[in-house]
């Protein structure tokens, strides 16, 4: 689903909304989730999961056309844990692995 979708679908679920306030909607919510990210905050959406940063931290790398060693430096990257009603939601759907 993207962006689009998202603001496609919130429109037709609540038909009060035009597509510019449905559209205004989603990118508050994505811009107020971003912010708090950058500001190292969590964010816990109850039935859905959590957003969190996690600490990449530095390391050596290597360059694979000449193979010379490349410093990393330190990152931080955005992780999210789904939660255990979106798990299980997403867990009946499929159907249990098949080993060789």
């Amino acid at each position: 689903m993207t962006r689009s979708d998202l603001v496609e679908a919130l429109a037709n679920r609540f038909p009060q909304l035009t597509q510019k306030d449905a559209e205004s909607a989603v990118k508050a919510i994505l811009d107020a989730m971003s912010q708090a990210l950058v500001r190292g905050h969590r964010i816990e959406i109850r039935g859905f999961g959590s957003f969190t940063i996690n600490r990449r931290p530095p390391r050596m790398g290597r360059n694979p056309r000449s193979g010379e060693s490349v410093a990393i430096p330190e990152k931080r990257v955005p992780h999210f844990k789904p939660g255990k009603a979106l798990r299980e939601a997403v867990g009946q759907d499929s159907e249990p692995a098949k080993g060789p």
